[in-house]
């Protein structure tokens, strides 16, 4: 089982390694953070805090499209080639374990190059300051959190993407993370308003994917300590919606009718 779900994931990754949309998306993050270094030569006393702001978006915006785009392709592409009928006709491979295997093919891939937008965000930081400091270890939790925010895009993608279009899988998915970037807005509006928009605003709140609780770049670029307790919560929170929505994934993609 778990040598059939490792061989659908190294496919995975092999795949979108090979996809030049990535290569783009990565030089593009590439070039953001190199901006964010030139802005911040021209800032006065801000330089750090502009660097770390620019780089660390890029890298959490332009992982996220890759999440996106390319995790709603992972069923569909492998239906309008019909070699998903080979792959689950042929060989001894259950639906679960496919979607697990490209689930875990793609966030592989957004680890790789996380950590390559990572390298080039913390050289730009060291030619800048010539030296790292203390606080720049807050800058971990902070990427982490980026990486926890891709694993749950993924599941997401993936999840829409087992019963519905491409494109409305693109809508839905993205419009659950805008959605979910203002989740605290979102619950602070619902405390404010009255009746029964009370009621449906605190539900969407707190059912839709918070991604607002992942978002400390602000916090790190001002050198102030992330918490453990936030790490230990994101984490949780991430590995238990991930799980949830991985497990609508399956249980749609099992149902479904593939002829």
């Amino acid at each position: 089982m778990i040598t059939r779900i490792g061989v659908i994931a190294f496919n995975t990754f092999r795949e979108a390694v090979r996809d030049r949309v990535l290569y783009n998306l990565v030089v593009f993050a590439v070039l953001m953070i190199g901006a964010a270094l030139l802005l911040g030569r021209i800032s006065i006393n801000i330089e750090r805090l502009v660097l770390v702001n620019l780089g660390l978006t890029a890298i959490s915006l332009f992982g996220i499209v890759i999440a996106v785009f390319v995790g709603i392709s992972l069923v569909s592409k492998e239906i309008e080639r019909r070699t998903l009928y080979t792959v689950l006709a042929a060989r001894p491979i259950q639906r679960w374990e496919f979607i697990l295997g490209k689930e875990m093919g793609l966030i592989g891939t957004l680890a790789v190059n996380a950590g390559c937008m990572s390298v080039g965000f913390f050289a730009a930081l060291f030619y800048l300051e010539r030296q790292f400091v203390a606080a720049d270890r807050f800058l971990l939790v902070a990427l982490y959190f980026i990486m926890l925010q891709y694993v749950l895009i993924t599941a997401l993608a993936l999840m829409f993407s087992t019963f519905t279009s491409p494109l409305l899988a693109t809508i839905f998915t993205l419009s659950l993370f805008v959605i979910g970037t203002f989740a605290e807005d979102l619950r602070a509006f619902g405390e404010l308003a009255g009746g029964s928009t009370r009621y449906l605003a605190a539900a969407l709140a707190y059912l839709l994917p918070n991604f607002a609780v992942f978002n400390v770049i602000s916090e790190v670029a001002h050198s102030v300590p992330v918490p453990g307790r936030l790490v230990l919560f994101n984490t949780i929170y991430a590995v238990l919606y991930s799980a949830a929505a991985t497990s609508a994934a399956i249980w749609i993609f099992q149902r479904r009718n593939l002829k």
